[in-house]
Formats: structure tokens, sequence, C-alpha cells
């Protein structure tokens, strides 16, 4: 193996991926496994979770199916045990639970509200307690990624909770980021532009895909594959030894543009 081989190298490592069920963090679980990390997949619908697992198992490493309420404490600390007990200690952490929704500002009621900010903020809070309280106390050199939005800043319109958690995931990556720097933990986020999935295709609306096409110098919506190459990266703490805070864009230049 050369060196740069070897500075991507996941091999010995093993990775939750919450949200792994779906077609982006599923990817990346795909990537990370490629790369030789043991993965767990942790979703709200064990079907999901089931079927991504054996696709990941044809890469030869160790694949872990968990069915869990990203939102619920004690379903997060329960699969941190069966993790550790099927797989070992967890030191590469991927948080992509995600919801959308358009809902006018006006018509928005507080029980969606309170939804997408539970799984899309609440659920990073508390996986980032569970898994990083057991890699420090064990003094693990762990990698937590938490999935970000170019809709984090500026705000994207139509999509106004949604933007607000995607700020919060922004704040919450570099307040641990600064607070673990010594503990041999690393906190950075992917943003993602425009890649269509299931929490966001009922609202590409032609007018609207045309609006992101006119927003984005490359002209095309991104393909979840291209998501790996980041993910490995911030993963890896041979590549990225030094990257934490950091919110890395993968968005086909759509926040370097304005008109």
């Amino acid at each position: 193996m050369n060196y740069v081989q070897e500075m991507f190298n996941l091999k010995g490592s093993v990775a939750a991926v919450i949200g792994g069920g779906g077609v982006l963090a599923g990817e990346m679980a795909h990537g990370l496994a490629n790369a030789g990390a043991d993965i767990a997949i942790l979703d709200l619908n064990t079907e999901n979770a089931e079927k991504m697992a054996e696709s990941i198992k044809k890469t030869g490493v160790k694949v872990v199916p968990i069915t869990v309420n990203a939102t619920s404490k004690t379903d997060l600390i329960n699969a941190e045990r069966e993790i550790s007990t099927k797989l070992g200690d967890v030191n590469i952490l991927i948080n992509a639970p995600g919801i959308n929704s358009s809902t006018p500002f006006f018509e928005i009621a507080e029980e969606e509200w309170d939804k997408i900010m539970n799984v899309n903020l609440k659920s990073m809070f508390l996986a980032c307690q569970i898994f990083g309280q057991k890699m420090i106390k064990k003094n693990i050199k762990g990698s937590i990624i938490n999935f970000s939005s170019a809709s984090s800043g500026p705000p994207l319109s139509k999509v106004f909770t949604y933007s607000i958690s995607k700020a919060g995931v922004n704040n919450l990556t570099q307040f641990l980021a600064n607070e673990w720097a010594t503990k041999n933990i690393r906190v950075n986020a992917i943003a993602p532009g425009f890649f269509p999935a299931e929490q966001n295709r009922k609202i590409l609306t032609p007018e609207r895909v045309a609006d992101i096409m006119r927003h984005t110098p490359m002209n095309r919506f991104g393909e979840a594959d291209e998501l790996i190459g980041a993910a490995i990266w911030l993963a890896s703490n041979n590549a990225s030894s030094f990257v934490t805070g950091a919110i890395i864009r993968v968005d086909g230049g759509y926040t370097a543009k304005t008109i």
C-alpha cells in the first residue's frame, strides 16, 4: 500500500451512520466500507437499514443494521452498546437523519416545527453526547461528521424550519470542535447543495429547479457518490488530522454565487 492509499485507508475503523438507510448517507456508508471501515447502519426504517446493510456486505466488511429513532436518547444509547458488542468502539460518527418541509411560514404548526428541529438538530445533539462521550472516555481518536446543507446560511426560501435547523447544525459542529479539539475528537460538517433525495423531491417543482440551476455554476444536481470523497477525507485521521470545525460545501458552486 502506497502513501496516498494509506492516508485514506479506514481499515480497523468502526463507523456509525445515522440515517444510513437513506440514499445520501447510504452512499457515504458504502464509501467508508470500500475504504475498509466496518459499518453500523442506524435508521428509523428497518427495511431500509437492512437493505443497505446487505448491499454494503458485498464490500467484505462487517455490517450491522440497527433500527433506531435518532431523536430518542434511549435508542441511541442502546445502539451504541450494540455496536460496541458486535463491531467494536465507534471512532467515526456520521449524523445524517433529516426531514424537510415547504410549508409557508404563517402555516407552520408547532408540531411540524418540533418534528423538523428534533430530527435535524436534536438527534445530532444526542448522538454527539452519547458517541462523543464514549470516544473521550476511552481516549479514542474520533471523527464526527454532521450533515448540514447549503441552506444553512444564507437561508433558502420555502424551507424555513429546515434552514434554521441546519444553521444550528453548523453552530453545534463548531462549538464541539472547539470543546473537543484537545481530546482527539474532530467535529466537521458536510454541507451538500442540491442532491435530489426522498426529503426534497416533493418540493422540486419545475420553477424551483430552474431557480436552483440559475444559482448553481455547474448547472446540475449533485450525484450521491460525489459526497464520498469528502466523507472519507474527513473520516480519516491521517488525511484530515488538522481539520476540525470546518463546514465543507459540496454544492457545485451554489454558495460561491450571488447573481
